[in-house]
């Protein structure tokens, strides 16, 4: 997301890691979800205009024949156009980007929209927390968030 932002979306290094393990691991993508998220990205970068895919990946250890490379390969694509079909039903859907709208809607508007246009500095934005202030805070509805997902993903 932050590269697509910034204008500086290229290519993907594509790979996973075990979560259980806390260092990557360079694993064939197997993670639908994940892959959808990725794509997602790329679909509102406007697919790839400078780069690709590349699996930075490799087989596990007891995956040692050529036929395992292959089938390490096939996962990999399969995951991520599973993914970018995924990723265009989120597109479609729009729930979760209505979502996302209306929770950061204080952006394009009032002081929110001053900040993002360079307009406020940290002495005003100080000053106007001090007077107007604890906001109220509405719930990010998570469980809300991960039900659409899980309803795209699985057509449910």
């Amino acid at each position: 997301a932050v590269a697509r932002i910034n204008g500086a979306f290229g290519s993907i290094d594509a790979n996973q890691g075990d979560y259980l393990l806390g260092w990557d691991t360079d694993q064939f993508p197997s993670n639908v979800y994940d892959a959808a998220k990725c794509m997602l990205e790329v679909l509102k970068a406007g697919g790839f205009t400078n780069g690709g895919l590349n699996f930075d990946a490799k087989v596990r250890r007891g995956s040692y024949e050529f036929l395992d490379i292959v089938y390490a390969y096939i996962l990999g694509m399969d995951t991520y156009a599973l993914g970018l079909r995924k990723a265009a039903a989120l597109l479609e859907d729009g729930r979760m980007a209505d979502m996302v709208r209306r929770r950061y809607a204080s952006w394009s508007k009032g002081i929110g929209a001053r900040i993002i246009a360079g307009e406020e500095s940290l002495e005003s934005v100080a000053r106007y927390a001090l007077e107007n202030g604890n906001p109220v805070v509405e719930s990010g509805r998570q469980e809300l968030l991960e039900s659409i997902m899980n309803d795209i993903m699985f057509g449910g």
